[in-house]
């Protein structure tokens, strides 16, 4: 068990804990209200890390003083889009590591002692699991958490349902709805008497419930992470398709064939720096290459496979279609058709952003497979 230690009056350790993969802190001292914001960011950028005792909302203005000088150092365009995608990453895992050297310490019960500090025992629980003695965590990560909860109590609108989908801590959220759309209008193979589908890496479940809204008999979900498999069938038994819809996992594909698997894989292929990060970043293309690879050996006849797949990657020149269509023809497969749509959400009309020429030009698609 990784512990800090910091002295209070006294000699103090607590249990430290990071979803994000933030390393152990070596050197911990106290810090309250007297705190500047240039000490504060100098002593983080040294590798020390502040235990905060003030008030929360201060600790707030903090991070956010401490963020300004972060972002001064923040890196342009790169040579290439490649380059400029490499920088942006390096940028953000500095700038996560300073910010997440101001912590806070959860007592017992997950309950943050603090001057205007919101209750936080229920989205810890949800996110952590149930408490297990003091446990200090970076407020960044812990406002991470709060953000959590409220999403999952809000939930997000999902047009192509006309529901609510509610994302649990760690469970990417269908906030990009064009990847949903081209799920829901595909025309469906063998005449749209779909018996069995397969989705793979289901997430919050929203495309296996898109796919039983959309009449197929008996749709199986599966995730390699027990948080999204919780929140799949939180999201399913919501919306009264706990009949029709089954989660599984960790394997990627489960027993049997499908008339239909669909897979939207992480879409660039990159190594994630958390868990956290599992559905962005893929290392290798490896759910990719999975999803390809076993395709073939369980399809029904006459069934295809879904890949729903952004160019992002192809154009920040991190994997080129050449190497798609050539892993798509070694596994053995044909291209029946593509749907493709332009995405809407905010990031493309930041021109701000260094990645934006790529951002304002991605496509999203929906590759019909089938056994060539």
């Amino acid at each position: 068990m990784s512990t800090i230690h910091w002295t209070e009056a006294q000699a103090r350790s607590a249990r430290w804990h990071s979803e994000s993969g933030l390393p152990l802190p070596r050197r911990v001292v106290v810090a309250d209200d007297r705190m500047k914001a240039a000490v504060a960011y100098r002593l983080a950028c040294e590798g020390t890390a502040l235990l905060w005792r003030g008030d929360f909302q201060n600790a707030r203005q903090l991070l956010r003083a401490m963020d300004r000088r972060v972002g001064r150092a923040a890196p342009g365009a790169g040579q290439t889009p490649a380059d400029t995608f490499r920088l942006q990453r390096r940028f953000r895992a500095h700038r996560a590591r300073v910010l997440g050297k101001l912590l806070v310490l959860l007592e017992e019960g997950y309950v943050l002692a603090l001057r205007r500090a919101p209750d936080v025992r229920l989205a810890c629980t949800e996110a952590y699991g149930p408490s297990d003695g003091p446990v200090a965590v970076a407020l960044t990560e812990l406002l991470g958490v709060i953000s959590a909860r409220q999403w999952r109590e809000k939930g997000v609108y999902v047009p192509a349902l006309g529901a609510l989908i509610h994302p649990h801590y760690g469970v990417f959220a269908p906030t990009r709805g064009e990847y949903v759309d081209l799920v829901a209008r595909a025309p469906l193979p063998r005449g749209g008497g779909v018996r069995t589908a397969f989705d793979l890496g289901t997430g919050t479940g929203v495309l296996a419930a898109v796919l039983a809204r959309r009449g197929v008999g008996r749709v199986v979900a599966t995730d390699v992470s027990a948080r999204a498999r919780e929140c799949a069938r939180d999201n399913v038994e919501r919306l009264g398709l706990g009949q029709a819809v089954s989660v599984t996992g960790p394997e990627l594909y489960p027993e049997g064939r499908a008339d239909l698997v669909v897979c939207n894989p992480p879409w660039i292929p990159a190594r994630p720096a958390s868990d956290l990060d599992l559905g962005v970043y893929d290392a290798g293309g490896g759910m990719l290459h999975g999803f390809l690879d076993g395709l073939a050996g369980r399809l029904e006849p006459g069934g295809e496979g879904w890949l729903v797949l952004s160019d992002l990657a192809e154009r920040l020149g991190l994997r080129s279609r050449e190497e798609l269509m050539a892993a798509v023809e070694g596994a053995g497969l044909r291209v029946v058709d593509r749907l493709d749509t332009r995405p809407s959400h905010t990031r493309v009309r930041d021109t701000d952003d260094p990645l934006h020429a790529a951002r304002a030009a991605e496509v999203t698609s929906l590759w019909r497979l089938a056994v060539a």
